[in-house]
C-alpha cells in the first residue's frame, strides 16, 4: 500500500499537458517522481516547466524530485509504489499499457489511470492486476485545480482506495472517493448534465453563448466556491428546491446525444482555440490573453478558499 509522500515513489506515463502537471502535484508533496514522455521534443521543455511552476507554487525545493525517463523497457520497476497513467483519451492505448505494466511491476505497486471517461473495469478487463487498479482522475490544470476523484473499479480493493486518498491529502488534493465506476465518473456526470441544458438552450435559440457563460459565472455558479449544490439547499432550504424542480424537471433536456450546436462545429473542425474558431473566434494574441485571464482567476479563487485545503508538510 502508499504510504506518506517522502516514502513513495511514482511513474507518471505520458507527460502531455495532463500528465506534467499531475508530476507537479506529486512533486510537491514529496514524492519520488519519474516522467516517461516518448515525444523527444517534449522533453526538451519539461525539465524549464517543471523548475518554473514549482518555483511559481513555492516549492522551488522540490525540483529534484522529478526525473524524466527515456525508456520503460530498461526501466528499475522494483521501488515504483504507484504509477499513474497520462496517455491519450484512447481505450486501446490504455489497454495496452495497463497489459504491459502488469508484467513488470511488483505485485504492490498501485495502478492507476486518469482517464476521464473510461470506466476503470474497462480498462482492467482480464488483467490479474485489477485489484489495484483504480481511477485517479484530475482536473486541469491539475496542480492549480484541488479536487481529484478517486474510482473504484468493479474489483478495486478498498485498502487500494484508502491509501491513494490519503497520498492525495498529504500532497494538498481534496480526493472525492467515487464508488461506482460510471462513465463520467462523479464530476464529469454533473458537468455534462449542466452542458447538456444550456447547449440544448443555445440550440433551441434560448440564449446566447455568451449569456449562458454569464448566467453560470456570475449567477448561481459563483455561489459553488462557497457551496456546492447540496449544502446550498440546507442554505436555502429543501422544500423550495423540491418544489422548483417539480416545475422545472419535465421541461429539461434528456436527449442521448450531443446537441447540434456541439455536433456541427466538430464536423467543421471547430474545435476552439487549437484550431482558432470554435463559439468565438481566436488568434494567437486573444488565445494568450484569455489564458492569462483564465489562469490568474483560478488561483485568485484557489487562495480564497486556502484554509480548506490539506496542508503540505
Amino acid at each position: 500500500m502508499l504510504f506518506s509522500p517522502a516514502d513513495t515513489k511514482v511513474l507518471i506515463v505520458g507527460g502531455g499537458t495532463m500528465g506534467a502537471d499531475v508530476a507537479l502535484v506529486c512533486a510537491r508533496g514529496g514524492c519520488t517522481t519519474y516522467v516517461f514522455e516518448a515525444n523527444a521534443e517534449r522533453c526538451k521543455v519539461l525539465p524549464n516547466y517543471f523548475q518554473t511552476k514549482l518555483l511559481d507554487m513555492g516549492y522551488g525545493q522540490r525540483a529534484h524530485l522529478i526525473s524524466l525517463v527515456d525508456s520503460l523497457n530498461q526501466f528499475d520497476w522494483s521501488e515504483i509504489d504507484l504509477v499513474i497513467e497520462c496517455v491519450p483519451e484512447k481505450l486501446d492505448i490504455k489497454q495496452d499499457l495497463f497489459a504491459q505494466l502488469e508484467q513488470v511491476v511488483n505485485p504492490q505497486t498501485v495502478l492507476a489511470s486518469n482517464s476521464s471517461s473510461f470506466p476503470i473495469s474497462q480498462i482492467a478487463e482480464g488483467l490479474k492486476t485489477s485489484a489495484r487498479m483504480i481511477g485517479l482522475h484530475f482536473f486541469m490544470p491539475a496542480h492549480i485545480v484541488p479536487c481529484v476523484e478517486v474510482v473504484y473499479g468493479e474489483k478495486t480493493s478498498p485498502l487500494v482506495a484508502d491509501s491513494l486518498s490519503r497520498l492525495m491529502t498529504a500532497c494538498g488534493m481534496v480526493p472525492v472517493t467515487v464508488k461506482k465506476d460510471l462513465p463520467g465518473f462523479l464530476a464529469n456526470r454533473l458537468q455534462h448534465a449542466l452542458s447538456r441544458e444550456a447547449f440544448a438552450m443555445i440550440d433551441a435559440g434560448i440564449a446566447t453563448p455568451e449569456d449562458i457563460d454569464k448566467a453560470v459565472r456570475f449567477g448561481f455558479g459563483f455561489r459553488y466556491l462557497a457551496a456546492g449544490p447540496v449544502m446550498q439547499r440546507d442554505h436555502a432550504g429543501i422544500e423550495i428546491h423540491a418544489a422548483a424542480g417539480a416545475s422545472i424537471y419535465p421541461s429539461l433536456n434528456n436527449a442521448p446525444t450531443i446537441a447540434k450546436s456541439l455536433d456541427d462545429r466538430v464536423k467543421a473542425n471547430h474545435l476552439g482555440m487549437k484550431t482558432g474558431q470554435g463559439f468565438f473566434k481566436w488568434t494567437p494574441e486573444t488565445i494568450q490573453i484569455e489564458r492569462k485571464r483564465y489562469d490568474n482567476i483560478l488561483k485568485q479563487g484557489l487562495q480564497i478558499i486556502q484554509d480548506e485545503i490539506p496542508k503540505i508538510k
